[in-house]
């Protein structure tokens, strides 16, 4: 304590993201080297303000976008004061109270107390039910009334108007976005990138009025609609002013700190007062004032430097570029996309896929772009904006993106930059940076660089001017290894890397691997999230808690789809085999419940065909009481085992196929895997059960059985690969799982074990599972410890025996 005490005394006003990256860079650049006081006004550690529109729109908690929580601050030794703003500032004594009184004296105080929603003063603006949008309380109290249902009114049609629209429409209210200026979001997109965004969101259920003056909030106890300018009144149930915001400056201004429109500060970003510092939205730098969020870690890296007298650095504003995703529709505008009289435009249109492009040109120079639709090659024109790039090389294809623009030149160019010039504007790292991690790490491919500086992690669109560094860094180490194809749209990373990154970073959850990893969209899409989750469930099981929301809708509702929009019900017969009791339970729920349809499946069990979203609870019910448990036949991963009779019955049977296929669908039941494993087991050579198509066949021969892998029945049909031969049970049951988790371990999700095998080579996998019997034990090991969680889990539970509520929140879920 007593080290602590002798430390000078930094003290920050504001636990937001501003004021918690300044403390980042600082502790980076000096740790230990202050006693830290954070005091916050809301109650809780900082977290991601700009994801708070997923939390409105449902798509994530509250939880998921904390990016510090109480345990970041003890661990670095910050004292957080949460919920208790600061009302007073004494900088004779140097001296800050709380609203609860509570002091702390320092020796450099940093304001980042951003800013406040602009909150209209009409009449009836003070009614219940009208909020703002700025923190997690406001969101709250939109979620409060969206549970209630009705009409909402929004007015502003900027970025954050039209993600409050864009949630509340999800929960389920009707919205209307009211805007004053012709165009919605005219400071980011032109007249007609923002004529093509109005029509998307009305197309998606949301009424959008341009041009429109709101008068006056109605209602007596509690808002009841707006009336605008032109008489038209509009009923609400809720208001949402998102109209812009503001710097708060009333603490700074009350210390007597030189105030404009924002707490003023130099190019160092430093008040009025030399021990006094401020970061954020709250500032004005040169008469500017900022709401973006690439300034605001601009200046905490500036701010840091002068703290803690490491760089003599200065904020110099750029240009600032703006990527947005709008239910989800890609935008992205920077610099002057409007040009004027001495300035030419370059446009794209196509008006079938909705897609707007407009670049604007002074000279041989991009001064300003603007990309509606398709947004992918935003940080490379961002780039060639921000830098001055002389683009008149490549200026008849400029329009056409870096994959068909890009020649030698620009290649040639970037190695003339200097070390300052900023490659991947995603997550703002220089030429310099990336250097100097391949000296200091020995760094040879491109996967390395993205693990360790982030570099082209995220839209991937500097990939080329990445690997021309590294090329030229490392010679002849560097081989120019193919490119990896990517995941999906919103990430550059192959599945391969994602699953590493996974492990070696001790990532837990969806969006806390998706910011690791630079995602390029804010929540992903259907490709990429069930993947994700899976490869999560494989990587932490017991751990991992599963999310309902990355599932399809078959994993979700237990049941497959339908053409018609019923369901089928599959119940599991292990190995095929069943009893009259289970028989009697399934003609029962099918007259029960007047299931059209009952069928034998291909897989030697019983399929109910035509049951309706309502009657899954209650069928799955029923069957439970027998003990009949889901077949999960629409799951990714176990479907079947076939069996043939084998010795206890056949004449030509060699060994007991059907005790080993249920022994073999026991050990694997529940288990998730990359797609659906199907398995099989014949009781000789003459293959009755058809192992030889399945992803694990197994044969049984006079010396005991053989081991076949990577079969495929479906479209493409493949053959199995012997793996080996075993002479026990015990071995089939060891060989199969140690098999089954490499293949969870190491596949692409929605990879076939077929296609998988056919990637890797059958050699690769007996020198995993036949020939390294410590590795074969420690696979199947983790096999068997992972069936522990996953046939507890509650997707197996549920579908074992759901309940009528479990099934009804399932159905609102898909």
């Amino acid at each position: 304590m007593n080290a602590l005490a002798s430390r000078p005394r930094l003290v920050v006003v504001g636990n937001g993201m501003a004021g918690i990256r300044t403390v980042e860079e600082i502790l980076d650049r000096a740790p230990g080297a202050f006693s830290i006081t954070v005091f916050g006004a809301e109650p809780h550690g900082n977290y991601n303000r700009i994801m708070l529109s997923p939390v409105l729109a449902g798509d994530k908690q509250f939880e998921e976008i904390v990016t510090h929580d109480r345990a970041w601050y003890e661990d670095n030794n910050i004292e957080l004061i949460a919920g208790e703003p600061v009302t007073a500032i004494d900088r004779a004594c140097r001296l800050v109270t709380s609203a609860a009184g509570t002091q702390r004296k320092y020796d450099v105080l940093l304001l980042a107390t951003g800013s406040n929603p602009v909150m209209l003063p009409l009449p009836g603006a003070e009614l219940p039910g009208v909020v703002g949008f700025r923190d997690i309380a406001d969101v709250q109290a939109m979620l409060a009334a969206c549970r209630a249902g009705g009409r909402a009114v929004v007015i502003g049609g900027g970025l954050l108007g039209l993600e409050a629209a864009h949630g509340l429409a999800r929960n389920g209210m009707a919205v209307t976005v009211v805007h004053l200026m012709p165009t919605l979001m005219e400071r980011q997109l032109d007249p007609v990138s923002a004529g093509l965004l109005a029509a998307d969101l009305e197309r998606r259920g949301i009424a959008v009025l341009t041009g429109a003056n709101t008068r006056a909030v109605l209602g007596e106890a509690r808002v009841q609609g707006v009336a605008l300018a032109d008489g038209r009144r509009l009923e609400a149930d809720l208001v949402v002013m998102a109209v812009g915001i503001r710097p708060n400056i009333a603490l700074a201004k009350a210390a007597g700190l030189a105030c404009g429109r924002g707490v003023r500060v130099d190019d160092t970003m430093r008040t009025s007062d030399p021990g006094i510092f401020a970061v954020g939205e709250c500032v004005e730098h040169r008469g500017q004032v900022f709401g973006l969020v690439a300034p605001l870690w601009d200046m905490a890296k500036i701010c840091a430097d002068r703290i803690t007298g490491t760089e003599d650095s200065t904020y110099e504003p750029g240009v600032t570029g703006t990527r947005l995703k709008v239910t989800g529709i890609e935008m992205f505008s920077a610099g002057d996309f409007l040009g004027d009289a001495e300035t030419e435009e370059v446009v794209f249109r196509d008006a079938a896929r909705g897609v707007h492009k407009r670049l604007v040109l002074r000279g041989d120079r991009l001064i300003g772009a603007v990309l509606y639709g398709e947004a992918r090659d935003s940080a490379w024109y961002f780039d060639l904006i921000r830098n001055a790039a002389d683009v008149s090389a490549m200026r008849d294809l400029l329009i056409f993106g870096p994959a068909i623009a890009t020649t030698t030149e620009t290649e040639d160019a970037v190695h003339a930059l200097p070390d300052s010039a900023e490659i991947c504007g995603c997550n703002g790292v220089s030429k310099g940076r990336i250097l100097t991690a391949i000296a200091a790490h020995g760094l040879t491919t491109l996967d390395q660089v993205r693990a360790r500086t982030k570099a082209s992690s995220s839209c991937g669109s500097c990939t080329c001017q990445v690997e021309a560094l590294l090329a030229k860094a490392v010679g002849e180490a560097y081989s120019g290894a193919p490119a990896v194809k990517p995941m999906c749209g919103c990430t550059a990373h192959g599945h391969d890397f994602v699953r590493r990154a996974i492990r070696e970073q001790h990532l837990k959850t969806i969006p806390e691997t998706m910011r690791a990893l630079g995602w390029r969209t804010q929540d992903g899409c259907a490709s990429c999230r069930p993947a994700l989750n899976y490869y999560l469930l494989c990587a932490w099981p017991g751990a991992y808690l599963d999310d309902a929301r990355s599932r399809f809708v078959n994993e979700r509702m237990h049941a497959n789809i339908q053409k018609d929009g019923t369901y089928s019900v599959v119940p599991r017969m292990w190995g095929g085999v069943t009893n009259a009791r289970e028989l009697r339970a399934i003609a029962d729920v099918a007259d029960k419940y007047n299931i059209p349809t009952v069928k034998v499946t291909g897989g030697q069990r019983i399929d109910l065909l035509g049951v309706t979203r309502e009657q899954l609870p209650h069928v799955w019910r029923d069957l439970n009481a027998a003990g009949l448990v889901s077949g999960h036949a629409y799951a990714k991963g176990l479907r079947t085992v076939k069996t043939c009779v084998g010795s206890e019955w056949c004449r030509f049977g060699t060994q007991d196929s059907t005790s080993m296929g249920i022994a073999l669908e026991r050990m694997a039941w529940g288990s998730w895997t990359p797609h659906k494993v199907k398995l099989a087991v014949s009781g000789c050579p003459r293959n009755c059960a058809e192992a030889t198509i399945k992803d694990f066949g197994v044969i049984a021969v006079e010396s005991g059985w053989e081991l076949h892998v990577g079969g495929n029945g479906g479209i493409k049909l493949r053959g199995t690969d012997l793996l080996c031969k075993v002479a026990t049970a015990a071995e089939v049951l060891e060989y199969c799982g140690a098999y089954l988790q490499l293949y969870r371990e190491e596949a692409h999700y929605l990879e076939r074990t077929a296609h998988w095998i056919e990637r890797v080579g059958l050699d690769y996998l007996k020198s995993r599972i036949v020939e390294d019997e410590e590795g074969r034990r420690a696979l199947h090991k983790r096999f068997l410890e992972s069936q522990r969680f996953a046939q507890d889990d509650p997707w197996t539970a549920r579908a074992a025996g759901a309940e009528a509520h479990e099934f009804r929140a399932l159905a609102t879920v898909a």
